[in-house]
């Protein structure tokens, strides 16, 4: 078994050789490390290697993980978040991905605005249009768009997706192509406080596809920590 170092160098290398294959920079994109179902100890392995920045599906994780971790870590909230759990980590994360309904923006706006900060958000969403997953579908994100903005307590950052679990990933490039063709059609909307710059797609599977498509973040637990830990299971 590789260790978490030796598979943080090795997601590096590929994040740095597919940047250089579409034109860009290693820089130009964040390394989310997706620290779901893993324990304090083995996550401060991979902060100890610089991967001070982390994903979580679960408030309650975050939750349960944030005082152990300390400072000098960026929370990122990537899963579906339920509108009476905002209250929890509206202080405790840097950005939330997973907005796709009105309801969820107002409650950030509301629970940002008590907290006087500005909340950092990604709209979802479901460009492959899967039944199964959460997110807004594409034809209607510039309606959302036109929703939200007004709310002065959320900054709407960019756009976010789970792109179908494939075997091949270049099965997604259409879905990550897509992506980034909507956010340059909705920045070039002009509306009012938008202006988005960042793309979150692409995971352990797909992530070299979604950077050449133009990824700034891409989320990756698996290829890090190794196969995931459900010790409710079995």
């Amino acid at each position: 078994m590789k260790t978490i170092k030796q598979n943080i160098q090795i997601v590096e290398e590929k994040i740095t050789a597919a940047a250089e294959r579409a034109g860009r920079k290693r820089e130009d994109v964040l390394l989310l490390a997706v620290s779901k179902t893993k324990p304090v100890e083995v996550i401060r392995e991979a902060v100890a290697c610089g991967l001070t920045s982390l994903g979580e599906n679960k408030v309650q994780e975050i939750m349960e993980k944030y005082e152990p971790m300390g400072d000098g870590v960026h929370w990122h909230l990537i899963g579906h978040l339920q509108t009476n759990k905002v209250k929890y980590i509206i202080d405790k994360v840097d950005m939330i991905h997973s907005v796709e309904s009105l309801r969820l923006a107002e409650e950030i706006n509301k629970r940002a605005a008590a907290k006087s900060l500005v909340m950092d958000v990604l709209v979802e969403v479901n460009m492959a249009e899967e039944e199964s997953k959460f997110g807004i579908q594409p034809e209607r994100v510039e309606e959302f768009l036109r929703q939200i903005a007004p709310l002065p307590h959320i900054r709407v950052r960019g756009l976010m997706t789970v792109a179908p679990f494939v075997e091949n990933p270049e099965e997604n490039r259409v879905y990550f192509r897509k992506m980034r063709e909507l956010l340059v059609d909705m920045n070039q909307k002009k509306i009012d406080n938008i202006n988005m710059d960042v793309l979150s797609m692409g995971m352990t599977g797909d992530y070299e596809v979604a950077i050449e498509e133009g990824a700034t973040i891409v989320r990756v637990g698996t290829g890090i920590f190794g196969e995931r830990y459900y010790p409710n299971r079995g």
